[in-house]
């Protein structure tokens, strides 16, 4: 069950922002307001255990009413304490001994056990920057940071080689979590992930529908999130490929010469053709 403050952190994750009513509108009518009249107590009335027990509670220096003589069986006085409260409830008189007509003693029932909350946990902590190229292709990089001109230049200029070429130059949005601190945390990998999805989910306003994911970089936290395997991402059902940050590439003749043989790849999967 998601609480209201995680609800909240979704919500703020998706781009969308959660209002709360403080006043009454302008000449709105005002909530109705009504008095119940409560039936008055029928003292001659018997009374349910339950309210007994909390007479009882409310009035512990009060002793029970003794049994009227006529009675054909004279009870013990049940003793104060919780002694008592287990008396009213049964109609057992514990403590009593040396009674033949009471019959064998009730074992008391063991309490259940109380189900151990689990203790909080640290939250799954990383920084994206994600961009989806014509609301088609989804592009992370694992990062706090916006790509600065030299990588944005270096990312276009491999899409163009691949025939990737969108309509308009990706734009990259920043994306961290937890978006909010102090939270408490039961399942940081499953409460990341929907709100990672929670993210993408608000940015389909936008026209974004990711066919495909291209992740320039590694992390970590990233990599536990993703998961990926076999070019897929379980988490967003996604085919998928990740390759080194475009700091790395921008710097290594190596790393492009690698990478060229994957640009044939996107190039099919861009036009359609795979």
């Amino acid at each position: 069950m998601t609480t209201e403050p995680q609800r909240l952190q979704y919500l703020e994750a998706m781009g969308l922002t959660a209002w709360t009513a403080r006043y009454r509108l302008p000449n709105a009518r005002p909530t109705e307001a009504c008095d119940w009249s409560l039936p008055a107590p029928d003292e001659d009335a018997p009374r349910a255990p339950a309210e007994r027990l909390h007479a009882l509670l409310e009035s512990p220096g009060e002793a029970a009413p003794a049994s009227p003589a006529s009675a054909p069986e004279a009870r013990q006085r049940p003793p104060t304490g919780p002694g008592k409260a287990r008396a009213l409830l049964g109609d057992v008189v514990p403590g009593a001994e040396g009674t033949a007509a009471a019959g064998p003693a009730i074992p008391a029932q063991p309490e259940a056990a109380t189900p151990r909350a689990e203790s909080p946990q640290e939250p799954l902590r990383f920084s994206l920057q994600v961009a989806c190229l014509d609301g088609r292709w989804l592009v992370i990089l694992p990062r706090e940071a916006a790509p600065g001109g030299v990588e944005l230049r270096l990312l276009a200029n491999l899409l163009r080689a691949a025939g990737v070429v969108p309509e308009k130059p990706p734009a990259f949005e920043a994306f961290h979590w937890p978006q909010v601190e102090g939270l408490p945390v039961q399942a940081p990998l499953e409460e990341a992930g929907e709100g990672l999805q929670a993210f993408l989910a608000g940015r389909r306003r936008r026209g974004w529908a990711p066919e495909r994911l291209l992740v320039f970089g590694e992390a970590p936290a990233l990599a536990t999130l993703l998961a990926l395997q076999g070019g897929h991402c379980p988490l967003l059902d996604l085919p998928a490929w990740q390759g080194p940050a475009l700091t790395e590439l921008a710097g290594s003749a190596a790393a492009k010469r690698a990478l060229w043989p994957t640009l044939a790849d996107w190039r099919r999967a861009w036009l359609g053709d795979d």
